[in-house]
Order: structure tokens, then sequence, then C-alpha cells
């Protein structure tokens, strides 16, 4: 099993300290990175944490899908790769 957990439905209130914290409760978090918005700095909504096992990761999995956190039910799974998104001119 990987060890990259997608978080998302977070607080535009949390904050990555949030994070490292509430899963660090479950395994030794390796790194917690909160999405931001490029345009306006802001938080996107979700982020993923790396926990220093898959065993780690199956535990906060279920400790933490669905659980309450800054008034959100969070959702917690393993991370898929990114998909490839074809190059295009971007118009705006």
């Amino acid at each position: 099993m990987s060890n990259k957990l997608f978080v998302g439905n977070l607080s535009f209130n949390t904050t990555e300290a949030d994070l490292n914290t509430a899963f660090s409760a479950h395994g030794t978090v390796t790194e917690t990175n909160l999405m931001m918005d490029r345009e306006t700095g802001r938080p996107r909504g979700f982020g993923f944490i790396t926990m220093s096992s898959g065993e780690e990761a199956q535990k906060a999995i279920e400790a933490m899908n669905g659980k309450d956190m800054d008034g959100r039910a969070l959702t917690v799974n393993v991370a898929k790769p990114r998909e490839a998104r074809p190059a295009g001119d971007r118009r705006y």
C-alpha cells in the first residue's frame, strides 16, 4: 500500500500544522502539503499527507476518514497518481 494520502473536504482555516498534528497521532508524518490556489494564495480545501509506512497510512485512513476537523468531515484515502493533462494553450 502507498503511504501517501489524499485529505479532502478541509476547512479553509485548516493549516499544514493542524494536519500534521492530527495525523501524527496515528504514525510518523514525513510530509504535509496543503494545496493553495495560485492566484489568491488561499487554501483549495485539500492536501496530501505522507506517512512513514503503508501500515501507518492504513491506520490513519481508518482513524481519520469521516472524522470532524474544523467543522468538516474529512475524506481520507490513498492518493492516486496525478493524471497527465495535455499541454494546450490556456486562454482566459
